[in-house]
């Protein structure tokens, strides 16, 4: 065992604080920050064994910018940063590397999943939109595990041109 992806997560829902939904906080925490946890747990001895294992953390720009409604989440991504910063002090000296991918809108079933099953709500997430897609987030683990052993890339942030924040996003209808 060479490479370890943590690619689960998701979000659920986007209420307000004041009205957050318990079960959707504890799903998202679970997928997002303790199986990413318990994954890299139950590899580490196979990864170190490898003489050069990578763990490939999937974040979010969520990590590290908030968006009203998404405290969930953004809690969720803000655990993923700080697991991965984390896990490079504690393997600090070991054939270990760390990366964590930042994505912003990429086109999958995020959305989908977010709302509940609600197609058309999904869908104007990425209407009229650029957004990424997941084979660019794929080409980015590539290029980050395809380096030499001693080259660690931290992190990689990546957004498609038609975003500048989580919250920003601009529409060819004219609205965002």
């Amino acid at each position: 065992m060479h490479v370890l992806v943590n690619n689960a997560g998701g979000a659920l829902g986007l209420a307000p604080v004041a009205e957050f939904d318990k079960d959707q906080w504890l799903a998202m925490y679970q997928s997002n920050v303790l199986g990413l946890t318990r994954m890299t747990r139950a590899l580490h001895g196979q990864l170190l064994a490898s003489g050069d294992g990578h763990v490939i953390n999937i974040g979010s720009i969520a990590g590290f910018a908030t968006y009203a409604g998404g405290a969930g989440y953004t809690a969720a991504k803000h655990a993923v940063r700080a697991i991965s910063e984390t896990l490079r002090l504690e393997w600090l000296g070991q054939p270990l590397r760390v990366t964590e991918i930042d994505p912003g809108l990429v086109e999958t079933d995020f959305s989908l999943v977010r709302f509940a099953g609600d197609i058309e709500r999904a869908a104007k997430v990425y209407a009229d939109t650029r957004p990424l897609r997941a084979d660019d987030i794929a080409d980015a683990v590539v290029w980050a595990t395809t380096l030499p052993a001693h080259v660690n890339v931290d992190q990689i942030v990546t957004r498609p041109t038609d975003q500048a924040r989580a919250d920003k996003v601009f529409r060819r209808s004219g609205t965002g």
